[in-house]
């Protein structure tokens, strides 16, 4: 497997209205859309700098995965994701070196198949992400816009 490019950052936050004030009114990025993702329990606003998507994550409770890093560790990034060709071969070829992976199989979201890989401990503390497939807002999303 070989890494094509980093596909966005997520960074995890409380207030998802007060973190958008921010990056949109003193660092100028426009938004590219909102969405939700009840199989993950956040909500995200989306926003692109060239290539790569930055994406403001806020947990819709208080026990999904972002709650509970937003508790342990606060506001921050949250991921890093990285695009591949194929994420099945990406955990094949990782799980054949011997690492163990997060995810056994590929989830979907918004037209992405992705992959939790490697414990964070292993990734010098960031939850690292494959994905293959293009982000359309159309799929599995309530909040279109």
């Amino acid at each position: 497997m070989q890494a094509q490019a980093v596909d966005h950052i997520c960074i995890a936050v409380r207030d998802l209205a007060a973190a958008r004030r921010h990056y949109e009114e003193i660092l100028g990025l426009s938004l590219d859309g909102l969405y939700q993702a009840p199989s993950e329990s956040i909500r995200v606003a989306r926003y692109y700098l060239g290539e790569v998507a930055l994406e403001l994550m806020e947990p819709m409770n208080d026990t999904c995965e972002v709650a509970r890093f937003l508790k342990a560790k606060g506001e921050g990034v949250f991921l890093i994701s990285y695009r591949v060709e194929d994420v099945e071969e990406g955990l094949r070829e990782i799980q054949a070196k011997g690492y163990k992976t997060i995810d056994q199989a590929p989830r979907k979201l918004m037209g992405n198949r992705y992959a939790f890989i490697t414990a964070p401990k292993q990734t010098c503390g960031v939850l690292t992400e494959i994905l293959d497939g293009q982000f359309d807002y159309s799929y599995d999303n309530p909040t279109q816009g």
